[in-house]
């Protein structure tokens, strides 16, 4: 049964999470990781789609060190006043 974008986003968040602090994930990390994870039931079309929820929904945003990362967003300090 294919995935639908929601448990593909839902999975690429966790891995994100998980990364955060350790190693920054690029698009193409997280699609392979998602194609690794549940094989014929995700394409490179579906994590696409997925990733682009996480951006618009704000989860998740891009940043851009030397190279385009997928990251969740940070907190100022000057936020939490």
């Amino acid at each position: 049964m294919a995935k639908s974008a929601d448990e593909v986003a839902d999975a690429m968040f966790q891995l994100v999470e998980q990364a955060q602090g350790v190693k920054k994930l690029k698009a193409m990390d997280l699609t392979k990781s998602m194609i690794e994870m549940f094989g014929d039931e995700v394409d490179k079309k579906l994590c696409k789609l997925a990733i682009k929820q996480l951006i618009d929904s704000g989860k998740c945003v891009y940043t851009y060190f030397g190279g385009s990362y997928i990251e969740i967003p940070h907190r100022e300090a000057a936020a939490n006043d």
